[in-house]
């Protein structure tokens, strides 16, 4: 059995320095299942209304499936992978029928009442795990230079100011199927925090510091102090910012008669 604690939650999104926003955030507790949660974020790509389209179908699709999703019966590491395999083939589709390329990144996370946790990411918005201010699991991107790093080709600071850390070595929309990667969290615990965010946001930050943050402010004000505090060290040329944030606070215990 899990142990006991309640869900603080909240998400934020900006369109930061872009002309126009392309990242999309959901964060939805389940309409039948108490203690179920899916956080979802998209960073679109592919001009202005492009990837606009391909992180609302992300979103469109999340919530269809979601809403569906039994969590008594049905996998939550394949809810996931439907979400992402049925959101690549509808912007596969659009970029058919409008001549458009749309693409979009995908970062999300479906807390079950159990406590346990699965999270799937493909391209470069990622996902973190904190308990208290300790880093638990960060995903690893799909780009060129977590390619070199992996490799020993760089280092991890040296990538993060790399020239070509735009570009990604899989996401939703692209000719050949998504790239994926599957984390799975046991069992979640009182003093634990996850987040889901687009590069707008992580690339401002070490894991130290979202740590702290993340550690110290509720949801809420932790989001907004995030995408402030990113937005002032992009100096204005910040991308769209957009990330969800659970935390599982411990309830309190029950007083003796």
């Amino acid at each position: 059995m899990s142990s006991s604690y309640r869900i603080q939650a909240a998400t934020g999104i900006h369109r930061g320095d872009r002309e126009y926003q392309q990242d999309q955030v959901l964060l939805m507790p389940h309409p039948h299942v108490q203690g179920c949660v899916l956080g979802v974020v998209a960073d679109g790509m592919g001009g202005r209304s492009g990837g606009r389209k391909a992180s609302d179908q992300v979103m469109l699709t999340a919530r269809q499936l979601f809403e569906h999703f039994d969590p008594a019966t049905e996998s939550g590491e394949q809810l996931l992978r439907s979400i992402v395999h049925d959101a690549h083939t509808m912007i596969r589709l659009t970029a058919i029928s409008t001549e458009q390329e749309p693409h979009s990144t995908l970062a999300a996370f479906v807390v079950l009442p159990s406590g346990r946790c699965h999270c799937l990411h493909s391209g470069d918005s990622r996902l973190y795990h904190y308990h208290g201010q300790q880093l638990i699991f960060r995903s690893k991107d799909h780009s060129y230079v977590q390619a070199l790093v992996d490799r020993g080709t760089l280092t991890e600071e040296q990538a993060h100011h790399h020239p070509q850390s735009n570009i990604l070595l899989g996401c939703l929309g692209t000719q050949e199927p998504p790239t994926l990667t599957h984390h799975l969290i046991e069992r979640l615990q009182p003093g634990d925090a996850l987040m889901a965010c687009t590069d707008g946001i992580w690339h401002y930050f070490s894991t130290q510091e979202l740590g702290t943050v993340l550690a110290g402010l509720a949801p809420r004000e932790a989001t907004a102090f995030l995408i402030d505090k990113a937005r002032a060290r992009a100096a204005g040329g910040g991308d769209n910012l957009s990330l969800a944030v659970l935390k599982f606070a411990a309830l309190p215990e029950a007083s003796s008669a």
